[in-house]
């Protein structure tokens, strides 16, 4: 019999950068509004990335979503059917060039997560969030501002 502490929901989807309803149904479960919108902002990252690197934009290919709640962590698998990405480009900082194409994904996707871990062949991401406390323990976003 399935714990009702350990939930875990699956998404398959057609590579597109329509993720608005996406990002919607993903991060319904959080709870908390400041979580919510970094976890959201990360997600985002990532699913572009996955999209735009991994499937090549060839809406013929597909995404792979998982969620898992756990009692105290909020857990997103990301997949794309892409050749992975390199371990050497796994990187959570920010290109030391301004004006660098790309990179600056990767830093937010780390700045939004509690943990990041690659599979071994570098096309699906694991994404781990904390569970927040409760609402009235975050902060405003707009007390930060």
């Amino acid at each position: 019999m399935p714990s009702k502490r350990f939930r875990w929901a699956e998404f398959t989807l057609p590579s597109t950068l329509q993720l608005a309803p996406l990002l919607e149904l993903l991060t319904e479960p959080v709870g908390c509004v400041f979580t919510s919108q970094r976890i959201e902002l990360g997600l985002h990252e990532a699913l572009v990335n996955a999209v735009r690197h991994g499937n090549d934009e060839n809406p013929a290919k597909k995404l792979r979503v998982r969620r898992i709640l756990t009692p105290n962590w909020l857990v997103w698998q990301v997949q794309d059917e892409g050749c992975g990405l390199p371990q050497q480009s796994r990187t959570a900082s920010l290109p030391t060039a301004l004006d660098a194409a790309s990179g600056r994904g990767l830093f937010l996707i780390h700045q939004c997560f509690d943990d990041v871990r690659w599979s071994r062949r570098g096309n699906r991401l694991q994404l781990a969030c904390r569970r927040p406390v409760s609402d009235g323990d975050s902060p405003d976003p707009s007390v930060l501002l």
